[in-house]
């Protein structure tokens, strides 16, 4: 449990991190000593994402070779910087990075909806990362259909066009309405597929499950709630419902087809501020992802129907509306007694970016996160976004964490 004195040691030890740890940096290239002693088991991962470009492929339209080559490079990364799994978008906007029969070829790789790219990106990444010592998990989108709301731009074929009934339009993007139980039928046999042909260590959920607000525009699902809303008291009680279906339902079809999968949620880093529930944390977030995404992430927690999850708390130590300290004391105690492993979702691009506080200005912010985290046994690990970032570095954040935290291997707990 993350218990007083336990917070407080952490706490203490921040003061004396700078100078008892040194500034070293990280090695660019695997120590020769190799293999050093192995650390205790724990998360070190890495999120790539594929949305936009934002990670890689650093551009659409790259060829074959091009493209496995700086997706080996990240994976090539990872290993120097002694990280142990990477979170792979291979379903970024209801599309595909493999040869899906259910849904297109996704357009950041070659720019069209739907062209065949030539190769098989989850296949290799899959390979790639196992032969280097890698887990790879599988990340998917569960709703997110298009960021545009124009259903032409869609490839011919994809499912969204043939079921125009399926689609809601909402704050400049299109969306899968999870009210429909054909529609999160549909979405866990697209993801499904993958699990299936591929043997990945885990299956893994981000933060959009109904849509982040958008002030002035209602999310229109008001013909499905006629429909099947009827047992519930409220229209949020039934999107809740749909999305605990979802999370239950993926849970049980992953270890049915691939057991020994494992399956994870990176949520919205708060569950409810404590001034709308006694049981939420002491801070004053915009949005709580029990009211605002319909994500009932403490149940998920507590009821064990996820094998781990992975708060984004991509805020400094301090900070007034959401301090990451307050945050990860109490995503400890939520997973205390748990089956559920917690990792800890780490905003590594906010280190050094313009415009961002001082401080993230400051390269030691992040690694006294992990010091701080370590006073805390429920926490096994971290996920930093994302792996561009990993890769450039700017302020050396990455660098002084590895330096600080990483000087041995450590195999990603189980």
């Amino acid at each position: 449990m993350g218990r007083p004195t336990r917070r407080a040691f952490a706490l203490a030890a921040l003061s004396t991190l700078a100078t008892a740890q040194g500034s070293a940096a990280a090695p660019e290239r695997p120590d020769p000593r190799w293999p050093w002693p192995r650390a205790a088991a724990e998360m070190r991962g890495v999120w790539l994402a594929t949305v936009a470009n934002r990670d890689w492929p650093s551009k659409s339209g790259l060829t074959a070779d091009a493209q496995r080559a700086e997706l080996t490079a990240h994976l090539d990364r990872a290993v120097r910087d002694r990280l142990n799994t990477v979170i792979l978008q291979v379903r970024p906007t209801a599309d595909a990075l493999w040869p899906s029969p259910y849904e297109p070829w996704s357009e950041y790789l070659t720019g069209t909806q739907g062209r065949n790219p030539g190769w098989d990106p989850l296949r290799t990444a899959v390979r790639e990362a196992h032969a280097r010592g890698l887990q790879l998990h599988a990340w998917f989108n569960p709703y997110r259909v298009a960021n545009h709301t124009d259903p032409t731009r869609l490839a011919a074929s994809h499912p969204a066009r043939r079921h125009p009934d399926w689609v809601v339009p909402y704050g400049g993007r299109l969306y899968y309405n999870p009210g429909l139980p054909e529609v999160r039928a549909f979405v866990e046999q697209a993801m499904l597929d993958a699990v299936v042909r591929y043997p990945v260590d885990a299956v893994h959920f981000d933060d959009y499950f109904y849509p982040y607000p958008v002030a002035g525009q209602t999310f229109d699902d008001d013909a499905a709630y006629d429909e099947y809303g009827g047992d519930f008291d409220t229209r949020a009680a039934w999107r809740r419902d749909n999305i605990d279906k979802l999370v239950r339902e993926t849970a049980a079809a992953v270890k049915r087809v691939r057991p020994g999968t494992r399956f994870g949620i990176s949520p919205f880093g708060v569950w409810r501020n404590a001034t709308t529930d006694s049981r939420g944390s002491d801070t004053r977030a915009g949005v709580q992802t029990y009211d605002d995404l319909h994500a009932d992430t403490r149940k998920w927690v507590r009821k064990h129907w996820i094998d781990y999850i992975v708060p984004q708390l991509y805020w400094h130590i301090g900070f007034a509306a959401a301090d990451y300290a307050t945050l990860v004391d109490w995503w400890a105690k939520a997973a205390e007694g748990t089956r559920t492993q917690l990792y800890i979702g780490e905003a590594l691009y906010k280190a050094g970016a313009a415009g961002q506080p001082s401080q993230w200005q400051d390269p030691v912010e992040l690694s006294r996160h992990l010091t701080l985290a370590a006073g805390y046994p429920q926490v096994r690990g971290h996920v930093f976004f994302a792996a561009k970032d990993v890769a450039a570095d700017p302020a050396g954040a990455m660098a002084r964490v590895v330096a600080d935290h990483y000087g041995q291997p450590a195999k990603p707990p189980r």
